[in-house]
């Protein structure tokens, strides 16, 4: 009798509980389940996948800027040895040693930030003539050609694109 009495108030409250959900949503009947594993493991690594190209994303503009900077730092380095070589005296009674002819040795140049920098330079007393001529070509015209490069580059872009200006002088009085 205790267990016909027990399934009767269970079969009660069970339908108690279906009218109330029937009352919250007419004509269907909801489950209080979760999500199951395998739904919250296939949504798991469509986020994965999501963030990893965030993440690359982010990566790529973080180096991408630096180069740039990197490049925008030599080019003030080379912007620099370039004012220097034209306030360089080449008259002809007088050529300063900064514009004689042929391949000046490398010039390392440190930044205030610590960055290190090679600046080349090559003096060109006939351009005309294949081959860098030095001062035993006697010229009223010469052409010098400075590259100004990270001295320790990180690989990629940076390596192959050193900054490069070419400047003419011709003699004057």
């Amino acid at each position: 009798m205790l267990a016909k009495l027990k399934s009767k108030f269970d079969d009660r409250s069970l339908r108690t509980v279906r009218s109330k959900q029937q009352a919250k949503s007419p004509g269907r009947v909801t489950s209080e389940s979760g999500f199951s594993l395998i739904e919250v493991s296939v949504a798991m690594v469509v986020i994965m996948v999501a963030m990893l190209g965030v993440f690359l994303t982010i990566t790529y503009a973080i180096t991408h800027n630096a180069g740039n900077y990197s490049r925008a730092q030599s080019l003030a380095v080379l912007q620099r040895e370039a004012e220097l070589i034209r306030s360089a005296n080449f008259a002809p009674s007088f050529t300063d040693p900064a514009l004689r002819g042929g391949v000046k040795p490398d010039k390392p140049v440190t930044l205030p930030n610590g960055t290190a920098y090679v600046v080349s330079t090559v003096v060109d007393n006939d351009p005309i003539t294949a081959g860098v001529q030095d001062e035993t070509v006697s010229t009223a015209f010469k052409e010098i050609r400075i590259t100004a490069r990270l001295a320790n580059a990180t690989p990629g872009w940076q390596t192959a694109i050193p900054a490069t200006v070419v400047l003419r002088r011709v003699r004057s009085n």
